[in-house]
């Protein structure tokens, strides 16, 4: 073979081994080679954050040993409430007729995610309202929150999980605990505004819940779950994200009929 063929095809194969030139299966978009996948969930065990009326997570061992056929084998069952640890509140689950969690429609779950960091308020305040007014500071330095948003509220209450006590304002389980529950959630107000002004697919926090703990009427979870509009509740990590630039992928137990269920949530951040 001559030379200059030799020269032609290592040039060839050059050019399509080149990082910019790869590309993925989605209609030769280049592939994300460069990025970071923060962990938004926290794992599932004794210490798992429930509701106080809910019952708690339970792991209770089938087998963990050698089988007699000679090779290790280990199993387990697990039973817990719908909501607690890092989970999906579906629409379903405030407002009659909407989306169970089966049914929440994948594009919900899959998008760019936008962060509005509270954290600061908070410390003076365990019953913070995230409001209206910070929704709009955060947009006159970060831009409009654009169609198809996933938003997360940052209140800074991550740091305390999972002790009970710090991060849901008691320790105590029952009907009589719900009375002494504070922490942060997002202002009725400010879920209507976002309702009616902005076109979110999805609503993260890292607390309990997306009302805060002394709400009695849950109108933050009524108003954005009417407008079939789920939560992510007891989400982790949010002090890493940034304040946009970041996708989400958020992936619930597929429970047929359900109000909601245990969540995987990811962010990828491309790396600069």
């Amino acid at each position: 073979m001559r030379i200059a063929q030799v020269l032609l095809i290592a040039v060839f194969f050059s050019a399509c081994n080149s990082p910019e030139t790869e590309t993925g299966p989605d209609n030769g978009r280049p592939l994300e080679t460069e990025t970071q996948i923060v962990d938004l969930s926290y794992p599932f065990d004794e210490d798992t954050v429930y509701w106080v009326t809910a019952e708690t997570f339970e792991h209770e061992e089938v087998f963990v040993g050698q089988n007699p056929n000679g090779f290790f084998y280990s199993a387990y069952n697990y039973a817990g409430a719908e909501h607690g640890g890092t989970h999906i509140d579906s629409p379903i689950h405030f407002a009659e007729g909407k989306l169970t969690v089966d049914e929440v429609p994948l594009e919900k779950l899959i998008g760019d995610g936008f962060k509005i960091d509270v954290s600061k308020k908070t410390p003076e305040d365990r019953d913070y309202l995230v409001s209206v007014a910070d929704i709009e500071e955060w947009e006159k330095a970060n831009g409009r929150i654009p169609d198809g948003a996933i938003l997360l509220l940052e209140t800074g209450f991550g740091q305390f999980y999972p002790d009970k006590a710090k991060y849901l304002g008691t320790a105590e389980r029952g009907e009589e605990a719900i009375k002494k529950l504070s922490f942060p959630g997002l202002a009725p107000e400010a879920a209507k505004w976002l309702v009616d002004n902005r076109k979110i697919n999805a609503i993260g926090i890292d607390t309990a819940s997306i009302d805060r703990g002394r709400s009695e009427t849950f109108d933050a979870h009524v108003t954005l779950m009417t407008n079939d509009i789920p939560a992510f509740e007891n989400v982790a990590n949010l002090d890493k994200l940034p304040a946009k630039g970041f996708r989400i992928i958020a992936l619930p137990m597929k429970i047929k009929g359900g109000s909601g269920g245990p969540l995987r949530i990811i962010a990828e951040i491309p790396k600069q």
